[in-house]
């Protein structure tokens, strides 16, 4: 039986994955999409189970920061265009902004960040202890020697993204199969598209990895490896005695410790720390919040020692072992073969902006934006970026 052809297949239907199959069919109508997604409960997505957060502040690399610059500029009117007959979608945006803390310890690198985003166009603020102590008055701003406020960062609902995404992708043409990739279709020097479990193959001009915290064993496939590997990290939800008198932002301690205010009077927290497990390993453990980030929540906010566990969960961070930044675009000396994997932690944040790039690359148009830094040489040449050399 001859293969289904298509001029693009995606692997993986998270939020690289629809974002790239929408921005392509949106670029190129007449363009044969297909986008396969192992589960279309999206369970254990790291799209879905991500915090949500978008944030502009912090980042030290300039790409990364005008990465999340884009994608603002793509969702002020994201509601509008991603509607379909008429059905506009809703992000349900909460712009309460994103705190980074420093100690004195982090306060030149922090501040050197702050100077760099500024030059690039920021609307970020440098808050004093004080400063932020008058804003936040439950906070704990003994040991702080500052911050970077963003104040029109935020975070929105996730599920509610990606569905657009979809929705809006199907409407134009993509096609979404739930299915499990199990090999790629190889000739010389090249990928020629996937096989699924059942059996089936899926003949593609390009196929694009888009798997996630799986993305290593779909590189595999293909016969390279690639350094990213699936590391857990746990979010938990917490009712707290005291509330604040609005929400607060997205706070990042020095500590690692973060939280931000969630709908219903809650708070979501979760500490990212060197013995978190590399795996497929969906657990999370209560005794973490109880013994290592409720006593470090409480300090910093001693308002919060009363305080109810409501659910926690964990997800995925597909982290780039080596340099922990992203790798986009197609894969040296493969023909057809994209990687858009290793974003660390920021991919829901990121997705429309890397979308909309790749896309612009698959096809050979023009690129919005210059992310040849975030190329798949570097793996190949064992090359981070910001070593010496190297980009």
């Amino acid at each position: 039986m001859a293969a289904d052809r298509y001029d693009v297949l995606i692997v993986g239907g998270g939020i690289m994955g629809s974002a790239t199959a929408y921005n392509l069919v949106n670029l190129e109508p007449q363009l044969k999409v297909a986008v396969v997604e192992r589960d279309f409960s999206y369970e254990r997505a790291s799209t879905t189970l991500s915090a949500a957060n978008l944030r502009t502040v912090g980042f030290s690399l300039k790409e990364n920061y005008l990465i999340s610059k884009q994608s603002f500029r793509i969702l002020e009117t994201f509601e509008d265009r991603m509607a379909v007959d008429g059905d506009r979608p809703h992000l349900y945006l909460r712009r309460e902004g994103n705190l980074l803390l420093t100690n004195d310890a982090g306060l030149a690198e922090a501040q050197a960040i702050f100077d760099m985003h500024r030059q690039l166009g920021s609307d970020a603020l440098w808050l004093q202890p004080e400063e932020i102590k008058e804003r936040w008055p439950l906070f704990d701003v003994s040991g702080i020697a500052g911050g970077a406020y963003g104040p029109n960062d935020g975070h929105l609902d996730a599920h509610a993204m990606l569905t657009a995404y979809k929705r809006k992708a199907a409407s134009l043409g993509a096609t979404f199969i739930q299915a499990e990739v199990v090999d790629l279709l190889k000739g010389p020097g090249r990928v020629d598209g996937a096989r699924l479990s059942s059996g089936e193959a899926m003949a593609a001009e390009k196929t694009v990895n888009c798997a996630g915290g799986w993305a290593a064993d779909v590189a595999g496939m293909a016969g390279i490896a690639i350094p990213v590997s699936p590391v857990q990290r746990q979010v938990f939800v917490v009712d707290t005695k005291i509330k604040p008198e609005r929400p607060l932002p997205f706070v990042f301690h020095p500590s690692g410790l973060w939280f931000r205010s969630e709908t219903g009077g809650l708070l979501i927290l979760g500490r990212s720390m060197e013995e978190d497990r590399t795996g497929y390993d969906f657990k999370w453990d209560r005794d973490r919040f109880m013994n290592i980030l409720w006593p470090a929540l409480a300090e910093f906010v001693p308002a919060f020692d009363t305080l109810k566990l409501i659910r926690g969960w964990t997800g995925l961070y597909e982290v780039n072992t080596l340099d922990s930044n992203a790798v986009i675009g197609p894969w040296p000396d493969l023909e057809g073969f994209y990687l858009c994997n290793g974003f660390s932690g920021h991919g829901m944040m990121q997705g429309p902006a890397v979308g909309q790039y790749l896309a612009e690359i698959i096809t050979g148009r023009p690129t919005t934006m210059d992310l040849s830094v975030f190329s798949p040489e570097r793996i190949v040449d064992h090359c981070p970026i910001g070593e010496s050399g190297c980009y």
